[in-house]
């Protein structure tokens, strides 16, 4: 399978991780993607370098009022008095009518909803650069082929059109299923990513041409929380076009499988042209967040029944953090996807 990465990722690493009012080091480590790419390597798998797309593929998704806000925030938070060496908000709008402020302390509590999505001198670059490896998978699937993995970081489920969070900032999942959508007219995106693909349900909460689905620890006790929720389907032109598939915490394999064969059969029933999986590994049993406890072999039969669809996919990578598990995970569900292409 061709795997598309960019190296500039490592501009971002994150300092500031807020846990039940502890300072920690953030999980979302450059490290993440050097195993990731070595594993992929190291099963014969082909790397390429993204195609440069400047701002074409964040502008199918994202605002302007929020990419100027991720592309200048670190340089002008910078000269503020007394300020730290992340942006990180310490005010919010909260659930009421807002006005947008001019205030850069501000914006960033408009844009920024929780601590887990520090911008610093290297964010946006990163983040640019992984919207570049999405649109390049997408557009390979385009041009003929069959799937194509987009190994991106920092991730972007969890990242709306107009805001960050969970790790995230540019909404890869939503960029490679929007370049998708240039010539598919339907398109279906399925998150098997421990937590909630909310920022992906937000950006096609009232569009019927996209369904999304997810599969989750449930977010009654885990982040994103407010989202993910089975009963959320949509509104508007979109209503019924979004699935939510929470699962109890410390749920394993066999629950796992089944929920994905209730989301493949939505999926079918949709009867898109193309598909997008956010694969995260954090549903892993050794994955340091321990929402989930999927093993190895259960990454392998959901690849193979993803792919038992027969459509022309691409995968964008999410979330998963370091483990020893991590590597051989992806390399586990990229090889199961392989086998279950073989058999169709």
């Amino acid at each position: 399978m061709k795997v598309f990465f960019s190296d500039r990722h490592a501009a971002h690493d994150p300092e500031m991780f807020w846990v039940r009012g502890t300072r920690q080091k953030s999980a979302e480590q450059p490290e993440r993607a050097t195993r990731l790419l070595s594993a992929a390597r190291d099963a014969g798998h082909e790397i390429a370098a993204p195609r440069a797309q400047g701002l074409a593929p964040a502008k199918s998704i994202h605002g302007a009022d929020y990419l100027d806000f991720l592309q200048h925030a670190a340089r002008d938070w910078a000269s503020l008095a007394g300020a730290g060496p992340e942006v990180l908000p310490n005010v919010h709008p909260a659930r009421y009518p807002a006005t947008y402020p001019r205030s850069l302390v501000g914006r960033a509590g408009w844009h920024q909803v929780d601590t887990a999505c520090p911008i610093g001198p290297g964010t946006w670059d990163a983040a640019l650069a992984a919207t570049h490896v999405a649109a390049s998978a997408a557009d390979t699937v385009l041009e003929g082929a069959r799937e194509a993995y987009a190994l991106c970081r920092p991730p972007g489920h969890h990242a709306y059109a107009d805001m960050a969070g969970g790790f995230c900032f540019l909404n890869n999942t939503a960029i490679a299923a929007q370049r998708l959508r240039t010539r598919h007219a339907r398109v279906a995106i399925l998150d098997v990513d421990v937590h909630h693909g909310n920022g992906t349900q937000g950006i096609f909460w009232e569009r019927d041409d996209v369904l999304t689905v997810s599969i989750h620890a449930d977010p009654a006790d885990y982040y994103p929380y407010f989202w993910g929720h089975a009963h959320e389907s949509g509104t508007g032109a979109g209503a019924g076009f979004n699935l939510n598939l929470p699962l109890p915490m410390g749920s394993g394999d066999a629950a796992w499988l089944a929920a994905g064969e209730t989301a493949l059969a939505r999926v079918r029933a949709f009867a898109p042209d193309a598909l997008v999986v956010a694969l995260g590994l954090d549903a892993s049993e050794s994955d340091p967040l321990q929402g989930l406890r999927v093993t190895g072999d259960g990454f392998a039969a959901m690849a193979g029944r993803i792919a038992g669809v027969g459509l022309p996919t691409v995968l964008v990578q999410e979330g998963g953090y370091l483990s020893d598990d991590l590597g051989r995970n992806l390399v586990r569900f990229l090889a199961g996807f392989e086998s279950g292409r073989r058999t169709l």
